[in-house]
């Protein structure tokens, strides 16, 4: 009885196409990314397209954590193949980590697929971009997803007033923002592991994870770590001309580890801040403490904040994010 409940759980979420179960009014959502030291953060921007393909989100900007060369360009690509090259993207003009990957897909789909960014420059200054967006949304309306450093989003809290608010970073957030979502941290930690995105700038960590105003739901690294997807896309003889498929492809045979696809850390953050994480993972409550050596803690008798634990098998959501990530643009 418990397979065939399952396999008609998964059929409720394969069947829908795109256009069905629309929403009156879609989710804003700003996507916070390092785009290029991993390639998980390419399957997430893909779901969300497809989110937005089916009216469940609206993509407000995609913004870069990261700030090698070519960061802008690479976040075009991906917007302009689904359909959406206007969508705003905002790139650290400060103090930000420059790292980049190590097999060069981010040259390739630079090189082979439209986009009208060709350099940083060309891009907004994060912040100021961030405070122009949020200025105009609805009060508690928007989710942010951060599937990398925390550098912007800090950066973000301790902005000053300007043109677009004349609230200070702190405040802007806690009207407009309804929740952060964050691919961050390993729980319930305390075991001296350090999770790339918290030690890359623990400050910015730090600042965020302990002043944030709203609530904070966190993937840690041992959700997505057992979550393997990539290989049904790359096998997939109908899907061509994809830079979404050319990264996997170029990535996937690089490292003996991704013999059965790549973890899936970024995905299931998007996964979660747009469906929410009911039936995939259940929600502990309680706060995290971001050590100085980048490795974290958890409080449970604290509030406000919750990581991600195991609900499905990993194999239900590894099933689901596949299907997802084999989104094709749509024409509008």
């Amino acid at each position: 009885m418990t397979r065939i409940v399952l396999l008609l759980f998964l059929a409720t979420l394969f069947a829908p196409s795109v256009g069905a179960q629309k929403k009156a009014k879609p989710a804003g959502v700003i996507f916070d990314t390092d785009i290029g030291p991993d390639y998980d953060d390419v399957g997430a921007i893909t779901m969300l397209h497809a989110f937005a393909d089916s009216d469940y989100i609206s993509i407000l900007a995609t913004m870069a954590s990261n700030k090698y060369e070519g960061i802008a360009a690479v976040l075009n690509v991906f917007n302009t193949y689904f359909g959406r090259p206007g969508i705003p993207i905002g790139v650290p003009k400060g103090n930000a980590v420059d790292v980049r990957d190590f097999q060069h897909w981010t040259d390739t789909v630079i090189a082979n697929y439209t986009h009208k960014i060709k350099s940083n420059a060309e891009a907004a200054d994060v912040v100021t971009l961030y405070r122009k967006i949020l200025s105009k949304q609805p009060d508690h309306s928007v989710t942010i997803i951060t599937v990398g450093f925390l550098t912007n989003v800090s950066n973000l809290l301790l902005s000053n007033p300007d043109e677009y608010s004349d609230m200070d970073g702190s405040t802007l957030v806690a009207k407009k923002v309804k929740q952060l979502v964050s691919m961050a941290g390993k729980f319930p930690g305390n075991d001296g592991f350090t999770e790339f995105n918290l030690m890359k700038d623990i400050p910015a960590s730090k600042n965020v994870f302990e002043n944030w105003p709203t609530e904070i739901i966190y993937s840690g690294f041992e959700i997505g770590a057992k979550i393997k997807t990539g290989l049904p896309l790359v096998q997939n003889n109908k899907i061509n001309n994809s830079p979404v498929k050319d990264v996997f492809r170029i990535c996937l045979p690089m490292a003996k580890e991704d013999n059965n696809g790549r973890m899936s850390w970024d995905e299931t953050a998007v996964l979660v801040a747009v469906k929410g994480a009911l039936p995939w993972f259940k929600l502990v409550a309680g706060k995290i403490t971001v050590n100085d050596n980048g490795s974290d803690s958890w409080n449970s008798n604290q509030q406000g904040q919750y990581y991600l634990a195991e609900q499905l098998t990993p194999k239900a959501t590894e099933d689901y994010i596949n299907h997802l990530i084999q989104h094709q643009p749509v024409k509008k």
